[in-house]
């Protein structure tokens, strides 16, 4: 059995961008092993007329290779839609025509095995290399591998009150398949406070003449947080950031990291405003059927299987107050954690962990006692803060990773692009 210099576990953006960077380096062997029979990313969020909150230079290689094949612009040019976007005169794809993208590029390259869901993971001391199981419909294959790249991305993520719950309630990553059913619901409530609930919530108000229910958002945060999208604010998304993060104190990039969600986790100040315009433009006829209920955390949740009916015990933060709010469909914008792959199980004592538990990230995305043989694709802003899973920062993480793999730098690294400093000044004195 042969071994590959590389082998990368999940296929979402970024190691489908490693697999574009890698496939014109003719002395790098690597195979992408994802569960999923295709390429799909959030298929239940693919509504029409949402985009991406990055540019089209952040796609799979752009940002490392301005002249690849694999670039968005090269895929429009491919499916004749290069000069509409031109016209379009927006720097922000959709997201369907994001994922779009995405499949064209997996199309064109020969070392993706889609249907691998890998089961565990070994290391063959006598060989030096890592071997990995993966069941797939012919049954179970193996493949040896001198590197690991791990990209198995971040599931779903349901609040502690709604865990077991039962009934149909609904998480975003799943809401177009189940938004019929919703919409024939008297009532919908949807909880959380990022851009998903965002689009979902403008979803439903623009059909809630239509279909006539009561829409309620409901949002611990104390009000809808735009993204902040200032260009010194996207210098934080920088390899000079990186550098003055990772080399904070633990402690300190711990605190940063809950800090910073905001960096990443809010709302297109566009779609706010859209949402406020069609409030107002529904309010001309009258009271509108909805409720948007800012500082409002939800401690508790039942179901009533009888009636079909959620009940939602909420409390006000700033008021210290309890409520209860009843709805017949629920939506669950809580977002994604990172989940500790099982497979890992049999290589734990090669890999660094931090005191929290976590990978203990190096500088190269390494996570292994070595340095330089297992390398994580995002679930890392512990580490290197919000350019984890910022897209931009996907191909120039790519271009780290290549240059551990094969000892030289093949695509050229950034190493300061920005115009703030982010630590004591150089030469500054007490």
């Amino acid at each position: 059995m042969s071994t590959h210099d590389f082998i990368a576990v999940g296929l979402g953006p970024y190691n489908l961008g490693l697999a574009c960077l890698t496939a014109p380096i003719d002395d790098l062997d690597g195979v992408f092993l994802e569960a999923r029979d295709g390429f799909d990313w959030h298929p239940g969020m693919l509504l029409d007329s949402t985009r991406l909150q990055t540019p089209f230079i952040a796609d799979l290689v752009t940002l490392a290779d301005p002249t690849s094949p694999y670039s968005f612009l090269n895929y429009l040019k491919e499916n004749g839609r290069l000069y509409p976007f031109y016209i379009r005169e927006s720097f922000f794809p959709l997201r369907v025509e994001y994922n779009d993208y995405c499949r064209w590029a997996a199309a064109k390259l020969p070392n993706l095995r889609f249907g691998h869901t890998v089961t565990g993971v070994g290391y063959d001391e006598a060989d030096g290399c890592y071997v990995v199981r993966a069941d797939t419909a012919d049954g179970e294959v193996t493949h040896r591998a001198r590197h690991l790249v791990l990209g198995t991305g971040t599931p779903p993520y349901l609040p502690e009150a709604c865990r077991d719950l039962g009934g149909d309630l609904v998480h975003n990553s799943r809401y177009l398949e189940h938004r019929d059913a919703l919409r024939a619901k008297g009532s919908i409530t949807i909880v959380g406070s990022g851009q998903s609930a965002a689009e979902i919530y403008h979803d439903l108000l623009t059909d809630l003449d239509t279909y006539g229910y009561q829409l309620n958002w409901v949002t611990r945060s104390p009000r809808f947080f735009p993204l902040e999208y200032t260009k010194l604010t996207l210098e934080m998304t920088s390899p000079d950031y990186v550098d003055y993060f990772h080399a904070l104190p633990e402690p300190t990039r711990y605190r940063l990291e809950g800090e910073q969600k905001g960096l990443f986790k809010g709302i297109n100040a566009d779609l706010i405003n859209d949402i406020y315009d069609l409030l107002y433009a529904r309010s001309v006829a009258g009271p509108v059927r909805t409720r948007l209920l800012t500082n409002t955390a939800l401690r508790t949740a039942s179901h009533d299987p009888a009636s079909g009916t959620y009940t939602l015990g909420l409390h006000h933060v700033e008021q210290g107050r309890d409520a209860t709010l009843d709805t017949e469909g629920l939506v669950l914008a809580t977002g994604y954690h990172y989940r500790l792959p099982a497979f890992l199980d049999g290589v734990r004592d090669r890999i660094r962990w931090d005191d929290h538990g976590r990978f203990d990230v190096a500088r190269n995305y390494s996570v292994d006692h070595a340095g330089r043989e297992i390398f994580l694709q995002n679930a890392a802003t512990h580490a290197h803060s919000v350019t984890s899973p910022d897209l931009g920062m996907g191909a120039y993480r790519n271009s780290w990773i290549i240059r551990e793999l094969t000892g030289r730098e093949h695509y050229p690294i950034e190493k300061s692009i920005a115009f703030q400093e982010f630590g004591v000044p150089a030469g500054a004195t007490r």
